[in-house]
């Protein structure tokens, strides 16, 4: 097994033990057993638990990051709002696990050169698509866009984690168009 795979493997045990239980109550040993290697190997790639989760921070917030860029469709600011909107709704049907990370353990003081990369990378994609609007007239050009920004991902990331626990059958777009009317009417 290459070392990628293997830093795979143990980022995915961390990432569900940890939103399963917390940061705090999750072992190296049981991130190990489930992932089925060695301790060892996770201190031999990470270092530490904090290295571990610090580096599965900037791994999973790269790849949030590239799949909202990806979802910017650079068309009209609304339009490509609607779809980064969808395109973080997808991500995290995907990346559930994740998602609970970020709500619960992300904000705390130990993590924020993680933060400042959150708001970099993946809020910056919400910015952009907010200033393309206003510069168009599309939205109120006078809208706080770095905070409306952090808001519109925060909405998308809580309904995202609601979505999948307590209404699993609802179809993704069926929570995409109610989150999109909200958005359109307090934007404009």
């Amino acid at each position: 097994m290459s070392r990628q795979d293997t830093r795979a493997k143990v980022f995915t045990a961390a990432v569900e033990l940890i939103a399963e239980q917390g940061y705090a109550a999750t072992t190296v040993d049981a991130i190990a057993e489930r992932a089925g290697v060695a301790k060892g190997t996770v201190f031999y790639n990470f270092g530490s638990k904090e290295g571990l989760f610090s580096a599965l921070l900037e791994h999973s917030i790269e790849r949030l990051a590239g799949a909202l860029a990806a979802a910017d469709t650079g068309e009209s600011g609304v339009a490509a709002l609607d779809s980064v909107v969808l395109g973080q709704l997808r991500f995290f049907e995907e990346h559930g696990p994740f998602a609970r990370v970020l709500l619960a353990e992300m904000w705390r003081t130990a993590w924020q050169e993680a933060v400042a990369r959150l708001r970099e990378s993946a809020l910056g994609v919400y910015a952009g698509v907010l200033r393309r609007a206003a510069a168009s007239g599309e939205i109120r050009p006078d809208l706080d866009v770095e905070t409306a920004a952090t808001a519109l991902f925060g909405m998308v990331l809580t309904v995202a984690i609601e979505r999948r626990a307590l209404y699993p059958e609802r179809p993704i777009e069926q929570t995409h168009q109610t989150l999109v009317e909200l958005l359109h009417g307090r934007i404009r």
